[in-house]
């Protein structure tokens, strides 16, 4: 396989990846309902972000300390699923809360939170830095030339952060935010408890060398 198609493999397994339910997805649904379309956005450059420290490890052969050291691999497992479920809580917690903060939020203030919530939401997840990794093994060859380097992360964002600028428009415009209104509570309960399980089936799987 040439590094051309190499990388474009490489980029179809990342999007196929971002597509499938998980908590990233609910987070900028969620994010993109429930606040606004720039926070939406927002999560979604984090999510990016975070794309480009796993394309990072992955081309680093860092991820093999993940998948060899047992004991390392486990720890980020139980501080990823804790992490998500400290972001479970603050959801479920505020489900009751009327949506207010769009009119009185500052220019620039909850985006910025929006983004780093994406991004640690994001690398709370060791499983995906491990499933970055046998992509790049499984599709890049083993002596790839310098230009993979360089271009393979800016592409990586750019595929991940596409994908969920999408997901946060779709679910930003009008109709899915008016179901949101009227329905809050159960909805934020509903996001809360799926990223809550996330969290749970990571600290419940960290002393299992599955991935």
């Amino acid at each position: 396989m040439s590094p051309l198609a190499a990388v474009a493999s490489i980029l179809l397994a990342v999007l196929l990846g971002a597509m499938s339910p998980g908590p990233s997805f609910v987070l900028v649904a969620r994010n993109s309902i429930g606040l606004s379309r720039r926070d939406g956005v927002a999560t979604a450059l984090g999510m990016g972000t975070g794309a480009i420290c796993f394309a990072g490890i992955a081309l680093a052969g860092l991820y093999t300390l993940l998948a060899t050291v047992a004991w390392l691999y486990a720890a980020l497992k139980i501080a990823g699923g804790a992490y998500l479920l400290y972001i479970a809580s603050r959801i479920w917690r505020g489900a009751g809360t009327p949506v207010t903060v769009s009119k009185t939020a500052a220019p620039g203030e909850r985006p910025g939170k929006s983004y780093w919530s994406g991004l640690t939401t994001q690398l709370s997840n060791p499983k995906t830095a491990i499933a970055y990794g046998g992509i790049f093994v499984a599709l890049l060859p083993h002596n790839p030339p310098l230009w993979c380097y360089f271009a393979l992360p800016p592409l990586v964002f750019a595929i991940e952060t596409g994908w969920y600028t999408v997901v946060a428009l779709c679910f930003s415009s009008q109709r899915p935010r008016d179901v949101y209104l009227r329905a809050k509570s159960g909805i934020d309960r509903i996001a809360a408890g799926a990223i809550a399980a996330l969290g749970l089936r990571l600290i419940f799987s960290a002393g299992h060398r599955g991935i």
